[in-house]
């Protein structure tokens, strides 16, 4: 527990933007402004104002109370968020996470990996994500027990799933179909939009999910993706 304190006080105070990384965190939580205002004993708008810039950024003392209180929340909600933060340590033959400092759009994500909508087009500009992980579809189909499955969202669920070693990309979205738990976005690696599979495409549209496809190749998306998180997204 202290770890994950620890883990979130430096990325706000080490970050350049204090008052995005506030937002960022009590968005992965899931607690509104006014209900940490509450918890806080703070107006809501002093919140806004931080997490705007439009106060000076704040010191040890308030980032502190700030992390205790999203953990403190999250423990009276049965502690679920916690929980995910501990289990997070997932194998690295399986996932590569790339985590960016606030969140970008899916049409900013798919414009950074060079690709196509095949599914919910219209929803690119309106989903946010806090990062991509990378999965390796074949070692996590044969290989990673279904339990771990859920490590691959890290944090958060406002993440965009991207598969490697696709062929039409069905088992990918099959397996997300049967999850309890969606990410906000889909990419299929090195796969042409033509050649995805039907049922993988009706999968993504019923669950409302972006379906974007790639045919950049992994080195390529690994280096486009470390360029956006270096610069900022700008």
């Amino acid at each position: 527990m202290e770890q994950l304190k620890v883990k979130i006080a430096g990325e706000i105070a080490m970050s350049t933007d204090a008052g995005q990384a506030l937002k960022k965190w009590r968005e992965v939580f899931g607690v509104s402004q006014t209900e940490l205002s509450k918890y806080l004993k703070i107006t809501p708008s002093t919140i806004s104002d931080y997490e705007g810039n439009r106060r000076k950024s704040p010191g040890v003392v308030v980032i502190k109370r700030f992390v205790e209180a999203l953990v403190d929340i999250d423990a009276s909600r049965g502690g679920e968020l916690i929980k995910r933060f501990g289990e997070a340590e997932s194998p690295k033959q399986f996932f590569e996470a790339f985590n960016f400092p606030s969140a970008i759009t899916g049409a900013q994500l798919a414009k950074i990996i060079n690709g196509k909508a095949v599914a919910c087009e219209n929803k690119l500009d309106n989903v946010h994500v806090y990062g991509t992980t990378i999965i390796d579809s074949i070692k996590v189909i044969l290989e990673l027990p279904y339990e771990s499955f859920m490590k691959v969202y890290s944090t958060t669920t406002q993440r965009a799933l991207l598969f490697t070693n696709v062929s039409t990309g069905r088992s990918p979205l099959v397996a997300i179909r049967v999850s309890p738990i969606k990410p906000a976005m889909v990419v299929l690696l090195g796969i042409k939009a033509d050649k995805v599979d039907k049922l993988a495409v009706k999968i993504a549209e019923s669950e409302g999910i972006p379906l974007i496809v790639t045919t950049e190749d992994l080195e390529g998306v690994r280096a486009n993706l470390k360029n956006a998180i270096e610069q900022g997204h700008n």
